[in-house]
């Protein structure tokens, strides 16, 4: 026999479910949004996070993963030519859940999931997780680039700066300076 479903049922058995999920999932990488209800969208997410991951492989083995969910050829081939270069560097959460209220007639709680596709601005690593990254890889030295003990060496090799100079240099007079109108 098998398993129960982790989660919430949906109704109905168990390839109604699935059924409803993919076609879910088709709405949501057509349309980019959805409005759907929180049980639906938090039973969707891992199923549309999951066919993006694949879109983002690519191969012909993942597109046949994905069209053995998604039965449309349109929304297999959409996801894989214009959702998955979008999401290429984000590295999860490819979807968004937005609570919306509560539905008039039932009052069941109502939520928007829509597919993020903002570009990811990823964070720089600091120096601590480079040396533990290091350290991991077996390499003994890590080069770590210091902005402060590059500012030094610059300021000697150019000419001085306002703030190098000091006020000894600003308050004494040009004593030696060519007359202009000699003739």
């Amino acid at each position: 026999m098998a398993a129960p479903t982790k989660g919430p049922r949906l109704g109905g058995g168990p390839a109604h479910e699935r059924l409803m999920l993919a076609n879910l999932a088709a709405a949501l990488f057509t349309h980019k949004s959805i409005k759907t209800t929180e049980t639906r969208a938090k039973r969707l997410r891992p199923v549309a996070e999951k066919l993006v991951t694949f879109a983002k492989k690519g191969d012909l083995h993942s597109r046949r993963r994905v069209l053995a969910t998604i039965g449309d050829k349109t929304v297999v081939h959409e996801l894989f030519t214009e959702i998955a270069p979008l999401v290429e560097l984000r590295e999860g959460g490819y979807t968004r859940i937005t609570k919306l209220g509560f539905r008039k007639g039932d009052n069941a709680s109502m939520v928007q999931m829509e597919l993020v596709l903002e570009p990811v601005n990823p964070k720089p690593k600091s120096a601590k997780k480079l040396a533990a990254a290091a350290a991991a890889a077996g390499t003994s030295e890590v080069v770590v680039e210091d902005e402060a003990a590059e500012a030094p060496s610059e300021a000697t090799d150019e000419a001085p700066t306002e703030e190098t100079v000091t006020d000894e240099a600003v308050a004494a007079p040009v004593e030696d300076a060519p007359a202009t109108d000699a003739k």
